[in-house]
């Protein structure tokens, strides 16, 4: 806050204690007498104690650390014949939207610039409810199953016995899991390192559906392109600002705001059908694959604006809880096994962090109307249905199921063996990798095989060991280059 900043008088009323009533003093504490003990009978002091000790409530899991920011989508293509959501129904529409950054793995009080994928989420005012878009700043993911996210994210965070970050946790699960490297590889160039979060893309990352009034879809893949460029930190800029701001991105994506500087993406889908999703080489299900761009272009739907910064952080960025099962009629879910996890996982985790009323608070508060026969819980913040029956169907009326919205996102057909059906790992898993690494120019596979390299040479022998043939079998001459690091680093190897 600057010098301008701060008011002449307070013009804010008479300070009160959290039931109303007024505070006669703020500055000390009832005493029995000069030298005596403090009182229990004062509330204010008990009331502002209490409160202050309830401040934090539990941090996210994944995504802790980041910032958020409102504007508006705007649709500038016409779709409206891939779906029935009203906010994507004509040109010219605007749609408010609530953005939040993030890291994935750090603590809330870990650097924004460390290397680590971006959260990119997506919160959408409808006037059908709130569409969540729920991705990242990489098209693709480390697993495929949702069983393994706790077991991958355990790997992310910290030791159980030393409480340290552990590159033999992480390297030792990759090696299991190779499916994982091709993330790893995007997680490792300069574009695990971004400069802040205007100069990045965003993804859905998970293959969503668009769905018409008479039930028929198209498989989508949601693409939202910075239109500030795309930006990023050698290895070395970005442990620099580690120490010297941890908050750069943070402050970045705010002070940009500030100055009228309002970063943009243009949005754009890849489309495709049921029959083409069964004939691709790659299971557009399979959240480590990409769906190649050469076969299905972007087609481009509108434009993200970020125009206005939050008043309160805790209310607006820390209080935002986002799930991809937030969809509206024209929106669906895919088969993606990991989409599905995340479909229960996600309002799951909020239900404990903010309470089972987290979709009451305002920045989470359709602008749409609510009416249901939910009641009840922590934290309630509406008449809670009032006199009205908390059970349905009743005879008093009250909200009724609508015959003409159909549940259209269910109209697909599936059948099979109720089995666990395991993904094998194939040549195929290394094919895309492959293909990244040789479209890096040469400076950028250099940066590529220091920065994995170096971070392999952290870990044991043995996790080294074990992840070498993994990355020789992406690209001979990539897994031998690295190894001749290794090597030097350590000759037993």
């Amino acid at each position: 806050m600057s010098s301008t900043d701060i008011p002449l008088s307070s013009g804010l009323g008479a300070l009160t204690t959290g039931n109303g009533s007024p505070v006669a003093s703020n500055q000390t504490s009832q005493t029995a007498g000069y030298y005596g003990p403090v009182l229990i009978q004062d509330f204010h002091l008990i009331d502002k104690l209490a409160h202050f000790d309830r401040e934090r409530i539990p941090e996210r899991v994944v995504h802790a650390k980041g910032a958020g920011a409102h504007g508006y989508f705007e649709v500038t293509k016409d779709v409206s014949h891939l779906t029935c959501a009203k906010f994507l129904s004509e040109v010219g529409k605007r749609t408010p939207v609530f953005t939040r950054f993030s890291t994935v793995g750090g603590e809330l009080g870990s650097a924004d610039t460390a290397r680590d994928p971006r959260g990119f989420a997506v919160k959408f005012y409808t006037e059908e409810g709130n569409w969540d878009m729920v991705g990242n700043n990489t098209p693709v993911f480390f697993i495929r199953d949702p069983i393994k996210f706790p077991d991958f994210i355990h790997t992310q965070k910290r030791d159980p016995r030393t409480h340290l970050k552990n590159p033999d946790m992480q390297w030792d699960f990759w090696s299991h899991v190779p499916e994982a490297l091709h993330q790893v590889m995007i997680l490792f160039s300069n574009r695990g390192t971004p400069v802040g979060y205007r100069h990045m893309h965003g993804y859905s990352s998970h293959t969503l559906k668009l769905v018409k009034e008479d039930g028929s879809f198209h498989y989508v893949k949601w693409h939202f392109r910075t239109d500030q460029g795309i930006k990023n930190f050698k290895a070395s800029e970005a442990a620099q600002l580690e120490g010297a701001n941890p908050d750069f991105a943070t402050q970045d994506l705010m002070e940009a705001i500030e100055r009228g500087d309002h970063p943009s993406w243009t949005v754009y889908i890849q489309v495709f059908s049921e029959q083409e999703a069964m004939q691709m080489k790659y299971n557009p299900f399979d959240v480590t694959k990409v769906v190649s761009q050469k076969d299905f272009p972007l087609h481009e739907v509108g434009r993200m604006v970020l125009n206005r910064n939050p008043e309160n952080y805790f209310a607006e960025v820390e209080q935002a809880a986002f799930s991809p099962s937030h969809m509206v009629p024209g929106i669906a879910p895919s088969p993606d096994r990991m989409l599905q996890g995340r479909l229960f996982s996600y309002p799951d985790t909020h239900r404990h962090r903010l309470g089972a009323n987290y979709l009451q608070l305002p920045i989470n508060r359709p602008i749409s109307s609510v009416a249901n026969h939910q009641r009840d819980g922590p934290m309630c913040f509406t008449d809670n249905g009032g006199r009205r029956p908390n059970y349905e169907p009743n005879s008093f009326g009250g909200p009724a199921q609508s015959p003409h919205s159909q549940e259209i996102a269910a109209q697909f057909h599936v059948d099979g063996l109720v089995a666990r059906h395991t993904y094998g790992i194939t040549d195929e898993d290394f094919d895309q990798p492959r293909a990244l690494y040789r479209l890096l120019s040469a400076e950028e596979q250099q940066d590529l095989v220091d920065n994995i390299a170096g971070n392999i040479a952290k870990a044991k022998l043995v996790f080294q060991r074990s992840i070498l043939p993994h990355l020789k079998r992406i690209d001979s001459e990539f897994g031998a280059r690295i190894e001749t690091i290794l090597k030097q680093a350590n000759p037993e190897l």
